[in-house]
């Protein structure tokens, strides 16, 4: 068993890369309007969502239980659409030395763009699985959230 790995899924979706961009770097907070995966979401530390040193609570469901954790913005990087959070607390510190999601979108000149979510991550024994539950909860809050983007 690895200590440290990194896992990703890419999910064709119908709302464009730049609209999936501007939830995730402006409208963080709509995420949980938009897929009954999230329970809640609030401002845990900071008066911005968006800022680097603002930490946010998370209550979902991953692997069929009520999960909770912090998560706070790493880096932006607007020209490549790419954002890289770091999740930590609650029910991850126990599991996870280091545990990152990084969000990126890829227009395609064919439509249908492409989001991938990557998981890079490091579990503090041998005995602690690869976050394939997570992975699993973002791609599939991913399904939810794209059909709520075409309708706005």
């Amino acid at each position: 068993m690895t200590l440290s790995g990194k896992i990703s899924t890419e999910i064709r979706v119908h709302a464009t890369a730049e609209k999936w961009f501007n939830l995730f770097a402006t409208q963080l907070h709509h995420v949980q309007n938009l897929t009954d995966r999230v329970h809640g979401t609030k401002l845990h530390h900071g008066e911005d969502w968006h800022h680097n040193e603002s930490i946010k609570h998370w209550t979902c469901t991953i692997d069929g239980k009520v999960t909770t954790y912090h998560e706070s913005i790493e880096s932006i990087d607007e020209a490549n659409k790419r954002i890289t959070y770091k999740v930590f607390g609650e029910d991850f510190d126990e599991k996870f030395k280091v545990f990152k999601v990084i969000f990126e979108g890829t227009p395609k000149d064919e439509g249908g763009d492409i989001i991938k979510w990557t998981i890079e991550y490091e579990t503090t024994s041998e005995e602690v699985d690869p976050p394939f539950g997570f992975l699993e909860f973002v791609h599939k809050g991913s399904r939810d959230v794209d059909a709520n983007l075409l309708k706005a």
